[in-house]
């Protein structure tokens, strides 16, 4: 069953998909119902299934809509920054920024999906390539006005810098006690990889 657009967009659709990433985020995606998630979005049980096939349906669209939103975001940011390596640095700090802003949303991308095996095996991930594109061509616009190295190989180094904010993200969230701010994350990173692809 396909979701129109139409319903991607409406007040329910996203009603329903903060409710389940509140209550995944508190309960656990598998200790979780569908009934859980109508009750706390104050809905019918019967409306969830207008908008989703079922829970690793929920769980999937939770990624795609945060995926969507962070987009937007650094399309936003990008626009403001001056050449490549302001983008990459405030595409880091972004990314911190929004695990810091949105601590449920965190907590179900960096634990709960990372425990569904459906996502893992079955999911195309084409929003996640989307993500990992920005990255590169920073990288290689970098290359091309002389300020990253020439015999860097942007996706591999794509791969790294995600590696990198997706580790700080997680053990943010794992944190009880913070032992470092999401600030000092993000400029530690930025140090790291904008000295070390400096041409």
């Amino acid at each position: 069953m396909a979701i129109n657009a139409e319903k991607i967009g409406s007040e329910k659709y996203q009603k329903i998909i903060q409710a389940a990433t509140k209550v995944f985020a508190e309960k656990g995606f598998y200790n979780s119902k569908v009934s859980d998630v109508a009750k706390e979005a104050q809905v019918a049980d019967g409306t969830i299934y207008l908008y989703f096939k079922n829970k690793d349906d929920l769980l999937i669209s939770i990624f795609e809509d945060s995926m969507d939103h962070f987009t937007a975001s650094v399309q936003e940011e990008m626009s403001e920054a001056h050449g490549p390596v302001d983008r990459l640095r405030r595409f880091i700090r972004l990314h911190l920024e929004l695990v810091r802003e949105h601590p449920d949303t965190a907590q179900v991308l960096q634990i709960e999906l990372r425990q569904s095996s459906k996502f893992m095996k079955e999911y195309a991930a084409t929003k996640f390539r989307d993500y990992l594109d920005i990255i590169s061509k920073i990288l290689e616009e970098g290359q091309g006005l002389g300020h990253f190295k020439k015999d860097i190989n942007p996706q591999i180094v794509k791969r790294a810098i995600f590696g990198a904010i997706d580790e700080m993200a997680l053990e943010w969230v794992l944190m009880k006690k913070k032992k470092y701010s999401v600030d000092e994350v993000a400029q530690q990173l930025c140090t790291m990889f904008i000295d070390g692809l400096a041409a």
